[in-house]
């Protein structure tokens, strides 16, 4: 079956300028995201992991318009949207919403639930007042919330129910992809699953895609179709779930693979196939990174060329790797 792509960056860039001085001269900048090629499908959740501050919530606020790209183009369904004039490009960014990591502080505590949802379609100016409450009502059940819950405050909701509400004003103006930035990660381990468990069925009933930003590769392997693994602003592996795990390619991800505790004897005996081990040091500063291949300071493989030149992605099967090992297996 043909696989229909929603959402695609090339080249895509997002720099910070670092500034000095009284007069805020510019002395470097932060490449939080740096030349990031992604393909997102319809109807699938494609997880974007790392460590923390890899770039990937940069890269997720970039997709979504929150920051200007530096360079680079996106590209949502089929119309490259960057090179749009702005009230265009605002009219395909309706079809893009986000769910934050903390409901604690995206939802606006001096506002009624009710208010919070309907606020995405006050501001598009998007039906009657009448209208927008029924509305409401339908996407505070979506998220099996009560009603009477849209009469009360964030503050009076546990944290869970706070995210619910945030998924709930993202569907507001019925999207097609939802951002979803760390959305578990500040909820307790037996909240999360009910939350996860509610997205799938979201994305069952209403047909949505997800990008999934997060650390957490146990979530990755529940709840994802395809993975990019990103590394100080860049993507060094993509992949299917069934590929990464089975035969992790990049010695980052294999590190982080081997991060993740093994509860069943198969995983122990997958582990010590491939040789995983946990990763040691710290990543580099995205204002100062390494030259040649970012990973190599940090790489138990990394040779000589890897210190000077950048590898570029290459195929191997049906993955995608930057890695030079296995540009010189090709050459072999």
């Amino acid at each position: 079956m043909t696989r229909e792509v929603i959402l695609e960056a090339r080249g895509l860039s997002k720099y910070f300028p670092i500034t000095a001085g009284v007069f805020g001269r510019i002395v470097g900048w932060v490449k939080a995201v740096d030349k990031v090629d992604l393909t997102v499908y319809k109807g699938e959740t494609h997880a974007i992991v790392g460590e923390s501050g890899c770039g990937k919530s940069t890269l997720a606020r970039t997709l979504i318009g929150l920051y200007e790209p530096t360079e680079g183009s996106i590209f949502f369904q089929g119309v490259e949207i960057t090179s749009l004039p702005p009230r265009e490009r605002r009219r395909y960014l309706r079809k893009i919403s986000i769910v934050f990591q903390d409901p604690t502080s995206s939802l606006n505590p001096r506002r009624k639930i009710l208010d919070i949802i309907t606020s995405p379609l006050e501001y598009n100016r998007v039906g009657t007042r009448a209208e927008r409450i029924n509305r409401a009502k339908e996407l505070i059940n979506l998220v099996e919330l009560d009603e009477t819950f849209l009469n009360r405050y964030p503050h009076e909701l546990s944290g869970g129910q706070r995210q619910r509400v945030a998924i709930a004003r993202a569907l507001a103006l019925d999207p097609e992809l939802v951002i979803l930035d760390e959305p578990t990660s500040a909820l307790d381990v037996s909240v999360q699953a009910k939350i996860l468990e509610l997205l799938k069925k979201l994305q069952s009933r209403l047909g949505l895609t997800y990008i999934l930003i997060t650390h957490n590769l146990g979530i990755v392997r529940y709840f994802a179709h395809q993975v990019s693994v990103m590394y100080a602003g860049k993507i060094v592996e993509n992949a299917s779930i069934d590929a990464l795990f089975s035969h992790p390619l990049h010695p980052y991800t294999r590190a982080l693979i081997a991060a993740i505790p093994a509860i069943t004897p198969e995983e122990e005996e997958l582990k010590a196939r491939l040789g995983l081990r946990a990763l040691p040091g710290e990543p580099p500063s995205l204002a100062n990174p390494p030259g040649g291949c970012r990973f190599h300071p940090r790489c138990p493989m990394a040779m000589d060329k890897c210190k000077r030149e950048e590898p570029p992605m290459t195929m191997i099967g049906d993955s995608k790797v930057a890695c030079w090992l296995y540009m010189e297996e090709k050459k072999d």
